[in-house]
């Protein structure tokens, strides 16, 4: 018996040592505000809060459900076995009287399950379509691994914008977004904002957004989709009305030249434009993101790097380093190219 005891609390010091750092790094990582944990287990929109309530309330079912049959198994292996001649007379006594508790437990399970269904095609409905309908239109394009962001703003004539990697909303609006995939499946998913959306090739699936309040939401590609799916990221930034109006206005300006920075805009157009646009100069590349207003972008590369001079060069010279298999090609500068190509990038503001 000693030696036993001492077998389990061994084996309880042991599952603690293993447990008490995984907790903690799960609390660190999720109080960060960027954590991945941290994008679920919070919404900040009419089209996230009904499904994250779901969501808890499901968790919280199946936690009753585990306690409950945990503490009839407990209770069932720590029961007093009678001795054999008292077990057969019990085993008799009880045949007849056992059947209502699995009536009870029959009934108790249905009517949990029903509500459980009922409150799924309630959560449902509420977030199948926006309180209103939603002035702004966004056309998104998955590629592998990037996302194209079209704009299309309804009764307001307005030119339409191209951007990549990064959607801007007004606070408060809903936005309708439809969905596309240039090669594969993909999935659409901004967790504090909405639910997932397959974007599948040749059909165009629809979704919409809404952020209750300003900030910057990360999205994420959540359909395996080959070996960089994991660096197709995306980000939401809400804003008050105004400066969403300012911030569509200056995308829709074309990039204006610059005679300071013509060596790399040459080098621009004969290495880069077969692939990237830049508006209002002749690259007018489809495959690539636009980088009319690449400076804009708070990340490069689908969320992969953060978008500095630095880390720009870096992407165009090892892209094949930072996501292997991208169709971005790795490419050899020169210093002398590097730097007229840097300032030529600089002025894609």
């Amino acid at each position: 018996m000693l030696a036993m005891h001492n077998a389990i609390h061994c084996a309880r010091r042991s599952t603690r040592a293993v447990i008490a750092p995984l907790v903690a790094l799960v609390y660190q990582t999720n109080v960060r505000a960027d954590a991945p944990l941290n994008y679920f287990l919070h919404a900040d929109g009419p089209a996230a809060t009904p499904t994250m309530r779901l969501g808890w309330a499901l968790a919280a079912l199946a936690v009753v459900v585990a306690l409950t049959v945990t503490g009839l198994l407990v209770a069932a292996i720590m029961r007093r076995r009678p001795p054999p001649a008292e077990r057969d007379a019990a085993h008799l006594q009880a045949e007849g009287g056992g059947m209502h508790w699995v009536w009870i437990g029959t009934s108790i399970s249905s009517v949990a399950l029903f509500v459980t269904l009922a409150y799924v095609l309630v959560t449902l409905e509420s977030v199948a379509s926006p309180r209103k309908t939603p002035e702004l239109t966004i056309a998104v394009t998955a590629y592998d691994w990037w996302w194209k962001i079209d704009y299309t703003r309804t009764n307001r004539g307005e030119a339409g914008v191209t951007t990549a990697n990064e959607i801007h909303i007004p606070v408060g609006e809903p936005v309708k977004i439809e969905l596309r995939s240039a090669d594969v499946v993909h999935a659409f998913w901004v967790p504090r904002l909405a639910g997932k959306t397959q974007t599948i090739p040749g059909v165009v699936n629809e979704q919409w957004i809404e952020a209750d309040r300003a900030g910057v939401y990360r999205g994420q590609c959540s359909q395996f989709c080959g070996a960089q799916h994991a660096h197709m990221a995306f980000e939401v930034i809400a804003e008050p009305r105004p400066q969403f109006d300012a911030w569509y206005a200056a995308q829709a300006l074309p990039h204006v030249a610059d005679a300071s920075v013509n060596a790399g805009a040459k080098l621009f157009l004969d290495r880069c434009a077969g692939c990237h646009a830049v508006r209002g100069s002749d690259a007018s590349g489809t495959q690539a993101p636009d980088l009319t207003h690449l400076n804009s972008r708070r990340l490069l590369a689908a969320g992969a790097l953060p978008n500095t001079a630095s880390n720009q060069l870096d992407w165009i010279r090892h892209a094949q380093r930072i996501k292997p298999d991208a169709l971005m090609p790795s490419i050899a500068l020169s210093a002398s190219d590097a730097a007229a190509l840097s300032a030529y990038l600089r002025t894609l503001q």
